[in-house]
């Protein structure tokens, strides 16, 4: 696919992007972030939009008040619930006073943004564009610079460096599809994604992606016609992966997809194995250090039993 690259920016400082439209990447890179979040400042009529206020960092905080400087920070949009994208938003709140406007329903258990948003929704030159997939709650925005050009805030729907996980049960891959069919029908001149550099021609980019998960479904299928699969088993035999990490974001990927397969009544679940896959046993149950804001170790075992699920070809 048409990856973009970029060399590693400079951090915590305003980056132009387009008029009117600056970001900030945050000190967070990473096997999952790249170089790291991309915090955007928007120039509006009555002060400045912060999307995206980035991982739970007081330097990111700092770095983004120091941006702003005189210009009065009046609103703080989230692309979705996910810790590199909004840890950052509760400080920068309190900081500034500017109130949270993010999905109606949040992804993020007991937590309601000061403005609920909903598809279609309107404000400060912005609209909301609901994009379920990589999470539930994901919302790009469309925006119109001075001359007219459409563009879109794309979060961690569509990026320019990489593409997206889809981890259930927050991640549903029958809802990827349907976004990227949404986005791929729109006219957006570019997108600026929640990591890496500028996106131009993103329907392009767009329609490989969604062609790279059917490439995969068929894949999957046709593993399916051969015979039962563990997750784990599967996504070994699919991916060739050799970092831990992405190892493991590969069972999660292949999870999703056999859960749209499942709900579409082509494979059956069946009872899940005992035992994990070897790959899966000799990680480490806890990986080292602390874990990552909004990660708890429930949700590393659950992720974990995940891998055990079975599943098979629905009888004709």
């Amino acid at each position: 696919m048409a990856f973009l690259q970029e060399p590693e920016p400079q951090r915590g400082v305003l980056l132009p992007v387009l008029p009117g439209i600056g970001r900030i990447v945050a000190q967070n890179p990473g096997i999952m972030t790249y170089h790291g979040t991309n915090t955007y400042l928007v120039e509006g009529a009555d002060g400045l939009s912060v999307i995206d206020p980035g991982p739970p960092s007081e330097q990111h905080v700092a770095d983004i008040l120091a941006a702003a400087g005189d210009t009065k920070i009046v609103r703080i949009v989230l692309t979705h619930s996910h810790f590199d994208h909004m840890g950052a938003a509760p400080r920068l709140r309190e900081a500034t006073g500017a109130p949270v406007h993010a999905f109606h329903q949040s992804g993020l258990a007991g937590y309601t943004p000061d403005i609920a948003l909903h598809d279609d929704t309107a404000f400060a030159g912005l609209t909301a564009v609901h994009t379920p997939g990589h999470a539930a709650d994901h919302l790009c925005f469309q925006f119109l610079l001075p001359d007219a050009t459409k563009i879109l805030f794309s979060g961690d729907h569509v990026m320019s460096w990489s593409s997206s996980i889809v981890s259930p049960p927050d991640g549903d891959m029958l809802a990827y599809y349907r976004s990227l069919r949404r986005v791929m029908a729109r006219d957006d001149v570019y997108y600026l994604p929640g990591h890496g550099p500028k996106l131009p021609h993103p329907q392009e980019l767009a329609a490989e992606l969604l062609a790279h998960r059917q490439k995969r479904e068929e894949a999957i299928i046709a593993a399916f016609h051969k015979q039962e699969w563990n997750v784990a088993a599967l996504a070994f035999t699919l991916y060739d992966k050799a970092d831990p990490a992405l190892k493991f974001a590969a069972t999660r990927n292949v999870l999703a997809h056999v859960l749209k397969l499942k709900a579409e009544n082509i494979v059956t679940e069946l009872e899940p194995d005992r035992a994990l896959h070897p790959d899966i046993a000799r990680l480490p149950a806890r990986p080292p250090g602390p874990l990552p804001p909004g990660v708890t170790q429930q949700t590393i075992d659950d992720s974990r039993d995940d891998t055990r699920r079975r599943f098979a070809l629905r009888a004709a």
